[in-house]
């Protein structure tokens, strides 16, 4: 490194890249640039070898040969001696050109640099001009591509930018039928990999399709070269060096068949490229909504060409800049929809664009809208009403102007004559629009001649100068009144927007607020658009529509609604009662869009609950099998070994060690049956399929059941009489068979953790329309911040032996008992202790 910034001392400039590229190994690229080397050698210039693969090709080595090659380095890497370019003793030697093979290699391990391309920036920054080759296959930004063509990933590659950077870059290129032909005699692999190369990586298919995707990229540069150049030399008339196309497109309904026409010529030529352009203003009132544009983004790409969106005040100036800008060949321009006569007082768009085209050729093409006539602009932003208001103004108004100067002529001249008739064009342009002003200017003109300039009552003028003051007034009033028509629309559409984004920010800020309910956001709408009902309809399968959610006298259909946008291909936001022009219901669609998202939540909102039931069904299955591993193996290994020795011939078994064998396996079956069962049950209570029938039930009976078979239960006394039911039997509302379960899993539980000869007590108590019953043990009791999670799968709470089960008896209980429509809790019990209370509805008080 240190000899790098010594030479590049001396030569601050940075050194020339040339390279060569081929689409594939065994093009001649090596070959190219050895002969390369020798015509500069020939010239006189300073030419060396930095590395040259040859790869044991003759012609190749032959090549080498009259040229200075730099010894290469030896670099020791996991026992082995590789040989590397010696890129300070290049650095050192200072040649004025370098050849240097395989721009992608990866350097071996311990090098300066760890990409041979890297060695290259180094030559060029010490101002050596580099000559160097690479494939396509290794470029970075084609990795993906080559990779899907030849079924080959390359770990070698080379940054696009390093190869762009070049001054010179040569395709070297080859037909694939020669390549193969070059491959089957020898001259590119040896002999005995020549067959498996044909028929893998060297296919017809892989090189055609590589040789193509390296003449695309090549011609890539070109273009950006001829640009640069272009740019450069302030060049701005279109070079055909290839054709490109570009069609405008407004968004509305012609834009697809615009689009499809310049597809098809494109594909009518080879190369040829065609670019779709939407032109929005500054002021962004009559853009296009970015579904349509990302609709009509999407239509360009499946067709093969490309959609740009730019601002410009002026849409033909806009379109011709960007034309000129992507040099291009020809112009798609849609034929006009506007009317003949409107298109000869005003010339449109397509009309400006033909007049500055200069050398590009313009295309019009015909459409089903072309040439539909339009209403007269102010009908869009005017009421009937106010149209005529304006008729009737710029009428009467100059009429009875003219009878009030007539009574004050003295007071005042011509000229305030002629201003204050103005003022009542420019008025009747407030009120009616431009039609109106303009019929208003007419009449004003003529009484302002008739009335007001001599002779005075004939149309007759004696100056000159009196007539071009008329005729300048009625050109005045007709400009100011279109002014004023513009400007006043422009508010009204200002206005409008503004209006719309508060109500959209009103609508963000709700919904961000709300939930998923989707009744909140029909009732805003129906709000906002006056309607009487809305409706998000659903259609199924077979197209019936179904109604997801409404709100008023919501349209079952969507062809019923007065109004309706479309919330996804198969939903529908319909609104009943409302009616709006088409211009006015982007609304409509925001509400629609926002409706999408609701949806899209609540799906989210489930799929994130589903995520997490899953989730917690494998912590619990997690959980089970970390459990039940030992106390599985436990009594099945007792069961195993007792009946092992039972059998076993060596031993003569005397009655008590066989009676002591046969209880360990009784004990051991009745562990593995308690522990399947609750497996079971937990089974049941996760996967939601406890089958429950509720019933009367004695609850005295089913405590003394419940007991019988628990060892130890002679120390559970039982209580249950209470104020209600002397007798000591009272009556819930359960199933049999499970609040059985929950009773032995309850007192079970209890003995486990009460020392002998401490008592348990069973005893009920009614609470309103429920019966409590309460299992009180005397034993160490369990911290308050346990109380919430002794019910959960695999608690094990205190010193209890790992053999005693795990963990399920408890959280068995409480599904059972929230099945039945109960409640369990636990408080402590006085003097020490844990009390379990399972409350359980009373028969005949369920509605209570």
């Amino acid at each position: 490194m240190s000899q790098l910034s010594q030479v590049g001392a001396g030569r601050p400039e940075r050194g020339r890249l040339r390279v060569y590229l081929g689409a594939a190994p065994g093009v001649g690229k090596t070959f190219a640039m050895l002969d390369e080397g020798h015509r500069r050698q020939r010239r006189g210039t300073d030419v060396v070898v930095g590395y040259v693969e040859t790869h044991g090709r003759p012609r190749t080595e032959e090549a080498v040969r009259g040229l200075e090659v730099v010894p290469r380095r030896s670099v020791s890497y996991r026992g082995t001696v590789q040989e590397e370019m010696d890129l300070d003793a290049v650095l050192a030697r200072d040649p004025a050109v370098v050849l240097v093979d395989e721009l992608a290699h990866t350097n071996v391990p311990g090098s300066a640099y760890a990409k041979r391309w890297q060695d290259v920036e180094a030559l060029r920054d010490a101002g050596i001009e580099v000559v160097t080759t690479v494939n396509i296959q290794h470029l970075e930004s084609l990795n993906d591509a080559t990779e899907a063509i030849t079924g080959v990933r390359q770990r070698e590659t080379v940054p696009d930018d390093v190869v762009r950077s070049a001054d010179q870059i040569e395709l070297v290129d080859m037909s694939p039928q020669a390549l193969r032909r070059r491959m089957a005699h020898g001259n590119i692999y040896a002999a005995d990999k020549v067959d498996a190369a044909l028929s893998q990586y060297f296919r017809e298919g892989n090189l055609t399709a590589l040789r193509e995707l390296a003449l695309l990229w090549l011609a890539d540069r070109v273009d950006e070269g001829l640009d640069r150049y272009r740019t450069e030399h302030h060049i701005e008339a279109s070079w055909p060096a290839r054709e490109r196309i570009v069609v405008p497109v407004s968004g509305g309904p012609e834009s697809l068949t615009l689009m499809r026409r310049a597809a098809r010529i494109a594909s009518r030529g080879s190369g040829t490229e065609w670019r779709a352009l939407y032109v929005t203003r500054p002021d962004g009132l009559t853009a296009m909504s970015p579904d349509r544009l990302t609709e009509l983004r999407g239509k360009a790409e499946d067709l093969g060409g490309t959609l740009h969106a730019v601002v410009g005040d002026d849409p033909a100036e806009a379109i011709l800049d960007f034309a000129r800008a992507e040099n291009a060949t020809q112009l798609l321009v849609g034929a006009s929809r506007r009317g003949r006569i409107s298109t000869l007082l005003r010339p449109g768009i397509g009309e400006r664009v033909i007049a500055g085209a200069g050398d590009i050729d313009i295309h019009i093409v015909t459409h089903d809208y072309a040439r539909a006539g339009t209403r007269w602009r102010a009908a869009e932003s005017l009421s009937g009403r106010r149209r005529g208001l304006g008729f009737g103004f710029g009428v009467l108004a100059p009429f009875l102007g003219s009878l009030l100067l007539i009574w004050t002529e003295d007071v005042h001249g011509l000229p305030t004559e002629a201003m204050a008739l103005m003022v009542l064009v420019v008025a009747t342009a407030l009120i009616g629009g431009l039609v109106p002003a303009v019929v208003s200017a007419v009449v004003s003109g003529v009484l302002l001649n008739v009335l007001f300039t001599p002779p005075v009552h004939t149309l007759t003028v004696d100056e000159p100068e009196n007539a071009f003051a008329i005729l300048l007034f009625m050109i005045v009033g007709i400009a100011v009144a279109t002014v004023v028509d513009t400007a006043a629309r422009r508010t009204a559409q200002a206005a409008k927007a503004r209006a719309e984004a508060d109500a959209l920010t009103v609508l963000s800020h709700s919904l961000l607020n709300a939930s998923d309910d989707l009744s909140g956001l029909l009732a805003s709408a129906c709000e906002l658009f006056n309607a009487r009902g809305a409706a998000v309809l659903r259609r199924g399968e077979q197209d019936a529509e179904e109604v997801v959610a409404s709100h008023g006298a919501a349209p079952a259909s969507s062809e019923a609604a007065d109004m309706a946008a479309a919330v996804d291909e198969r939903t529908t936001l319909a609104l009943d009662g409302a009616r709006l022009p088409a211009t006015d219901r982007g609304l409509l669609t925001a509400y629609a869009a926002y409706a999408k998202v609701m949806e899209e939540r609540r799906r989210a909102i489930g799929a994130e609950l589903e995520r997490a039931r899953l989730a917690d069904t494998d912590r619990t299955r997690t959980a089970l099998l970390a459990a039940v591993s030992h106390d599985l193996r436990s009594p099945l290994a007792a069961v195993k070994a007792a009946v092992a020795s039972l059998r076993s011939p060596d031993v003569r078994w005397s009655e008590q060690d066989e009676a002591d064998l046969l209880e360990t396996i009784e004990e051991s079956t009745d562990r593995l049956t308690a522990l399947v069962a609750n497996l079971l049950d937990m089974s049941r209570i996760n996967t939601g399929t406890v089958q429950v029938s509720l019933s009367p039930v004695s609850l005295a009976g089913v405590v003394h059941d419940a007991i019988a078979s628990l060892e130890g239960n002679e120390r559970i006394e039982v209580a249950l009489g209470c104020a209600e039911d002397p007798t000591g039997d009272p009556t819930v509302l359960a199933d049999p068979g499970l609040l059985d379960r929950v009773v032995a899993n309850i007192c079970e539980n209890a003995l486990k953790y009460t020392p002998a000869p401490s008592r348990i007590r069973v005893d009920a108590a009614v609470r309103g329309d429920v019966v409590a019953l309460r299992i009180a043990d005397s034993g160490p009791g369990v911290p308050d911040r346990d109380h919430s999670r002794i019910f959960a799968p695999f608690q094990r709470l205190g010193d209890v032996p790992r053999q005693d089960g795990v963990g399920l008896g408890l959280a068995v209980a409480r599904g059972f008992t929230e099945a039945m429509g109960g409640t369990i809790s636990t408080e402590e019990t006085p003097g020490g202790g844990l009390t379990f209370v399972v409350e359980l509805r009373i028969p005949g008080k369920e509605s209570a």
